[in-house]
């Protein structure tokens, strides 16, 4: 399949010898070494934060009928939510939400031999989902929470009263964002009794965990090669628009509302 590449080149790159080399790559390793530890500690500290039981009813459409938020567990104690921007009425979903579910079916099996079950929620009805589903090839569960107040509670999706003021809160504060609807990714956990409890929530920035294509981008020379704007993000395209040229125009009014919240 033919993409669309950056043709840029890196002018004036220092070039040294192999000795050289070797020592200024041990120097970055020891940082590397710095960077993994904080990792795990921060995941000890994000397990360790405290729960809020969720008390309320949401009922979410699925191709099986109707599921409540404990039903989506599918028999697993821990569940895993991408808040994926697609409102009611729009033609596709976001190219950057696309981006993370794109990794999403190799990884899902994975995920459920450690007692996680991953779902996608979005705002569109379920019938607008299925038919973004078939075009883009995923198999992963995706449910409509159209009819419940869900994406609300959670922070990812804005009321046109909200968006009215020119701010919203998003990302654990009030800000500017460009659309109805945000990514994010949210964790619950199931007792044995039944009761749910939310754990953790991460927005802007934070959902890149989901994105592994990223952490291989970032180990070549030119990067994410992202440039300076507003929005990073633009050169995203749905997986199956890439040899097809299109026109930025149409896809950025919705990317760029991801984009927008990696700052």
């Amino acid at each position: 399949m033919n993409t669309i590449v950056d043709k840029a080149v890196i002018p004036n790159h220092p070039v040294v010898s192999a000795e050289q080399w070797l020592s200024a790559r041990k120097a970055l390793l020891a940082r590397e070494k710095e960077l993994t530890r904080l990792r795990d500690e921060i995941a000890r500290e994000r397990r360790a934060l405290p729960w809020e039981r969720v008390t309320k009813d949401y009922i979410f459409d699925t191709p099986a009928g109707k599921r409540t938020l404990a039903e989506l567990f599918d028999g697993r104690s821990q569940l895993l939510v991408q808040h994926f921007m697609f409102g009611p009425g729009w033609e596709q979903g976001c190219p950057s939400c696309s981006f993370m579910a794109d990794h999403a079916d190799g990884m899902n099996v994975h995920l459920k031999q450690r007692d996680i079950t991953p779902v996608a929620i979005s705002r569109a009805p379920l019938a607008e989902i299925e038919r973004f589903r078939q075009r883009m090839d995923w198999q992963f569960p995706w449910a409509s929470s159209h009819d419940s107040d869900f994406n609300f509670d959670f922070a990812v999706s804005f009321t046109p009263e909200e968006q009215a003021k020119g701010e919203v809160y998003y990302n654990y504060g009030t800000r500017f964002f460009p659309a109805g609807e945000a990514p994010g990714i949210s964790v619950f956990y199931k007792d044995d009794s039944g009761a749910v409890f939310h754990t953790y929530s991460t927005f802007g920035r934070g959902v890149e965990v989901m994105i592994g294509a990223y952490s291989m981008i970032d180990l070549v020379p030119k990067g994410r090669d992202e440039g300076d704007t507003p929005h990073r993000m633009a050169w995203v395209r749905h997986h199956d628009r890439y040899a097809t040229r299109e026109s930025p125009t149409k896809q950025t009014a919705v990317s760029g509302a991801c984009c927008h919240a990696r700052t």
